[in-house]
């Protein structure tokens, strides 16, 4: 019998206003432009439907057997000016449409 992948949420609070994000893409070669692609979380307004996913630049590669990024790993205020920057970039929570793609830098601004 297949394992059901685990996906953890987890709540964050960024300018008094209710999130969850989650991680959505782990590190990884990409065979389209021939380099490491960044991590990517997925957030989400905790009233909300309409996702962002925040890019962040790739780290170098991981050296074999490292174990995957979870959500523990990455520092709340990271995520929380990620959040802040797509919000700043057009982002709006509330709203309904498609998922906002961001690109942010590795402090998540």
């Amino acid at each position: 019998m297949a394992q059901k992948k685990r996906i953890v949420e987890v709540e964050i609070q960024v300018d008094g206003q209710p999130y969850v994000w989650r991680i959505q893409r782990q590190p990884m070669w990409s065979s389209d432009a021939a380099n490491w692609r960044g991590m990517a979380i997925a957030v989400r307004h905790q009233e909300g439907q309409r996702e962002a996913v925040m890019e962040f630049p790739p780290a170098p590669p991981p050296r074999k057997g490292t174990p995957l990024i979870q959500p523990a790993h990455i520092p709340p205020q990271v995520v929380s000016k990620a959040i802040r920057s797509a919000i700043s970039v057009g982002w709006e929570p509330l709203s309904r449409g498609k998922t906002v793609a961001v690109s942010v830098d590795e402090t998540g601004g």
